[in-house]
């Protein structure tokens, strides 16, 4: 049976502070603080029984996996790295937006079209995760832990669930669960009958 629980989890803080600047594409790793956000997650996941782990190519994602998985094995998905944010990687807002006043009013205002400058386009980001975690999720088990980024785990909530999540989550090290419906849907929360520890993780 393919995966039936999906835990989405955004790594911790970086060199260089991802809570603050935006890193797409730039392979920052995890700073001590983060380090130690991921060990409080740990904390929280003990007992699930999880049958895969995802992260992606980037240090952030798959370093903060390591740390949650015990050594077991992490699946690396390429396709799931953050956007790439163009001339904006490592920048802070307020660096944003006094380098382009009208372009950062356009990414703020949700306007049509809107790609980052210089970076992925955005219907190319939204493929391409989409692709990865449907492939991911056909695998057999019950229960997936994602180690993502940010734009990555908003973009997954979408595709399976149809909401948007609110600008400022996921926060860093903060987690989601999302169930798969026995018709196929899925939904965020606890919805379906779970295995022992499952409930207790996801609280």
């Amino acid at each position: 049976m393919a995966i039936r629980r999906l835990f989405l989890i955004r790594h911790g803080e970086t060199e260089g502070e991802s809570s603050i600047r935006y890193f797409g594409s730039t392979d920052v790793d995890l700073s001590a603080e983060g380090r130690d956000q991921m060990a409080a997650v740990a904390a929280g996941l003990t007992g699930v029984p999880a049958d895969l782990y995802l992260a992606s190519t980037l240090r952030r994602s798959w370093r903060a996996a390591e740390l949650l998985s015990c050594g077991r094995p992490v699946r690396l998905e390429r396709d799931l790295r953050e956007i790439d944010f163009g001339r904006w990687e490592g920048l802070t807002r307020e660096e944003i937006e006094a380098r382009d006043p009208a372009l950062f009013a356009d990414w703020q205002s949700g306007a049509a079209g809107f790609d980052y400058p210089g970076g992925e386009a955005r219907a190319a980001f939204q493929e391409r995760v989409g692709r990865a975690i449907d492939t991911a999720l056909a695998a057999p088990g019950h229960t997936s832990v994602a180690v993502l980024h940010k734009g990555v785990i908003r973009e997954i909530v979408r595709h399976l669930t149809g909401e948007t999540l609110e600008a400022d989550r996921p926060a860093l090290g903060e987690k989601l669960a999302l169930t798969r419906r026995p018709d196929g849907s899925w939904g965020i929360g606890q919805r379906s009958s779970n295995p022992p520890g499952l409930d207790e993780a996801a609280a």
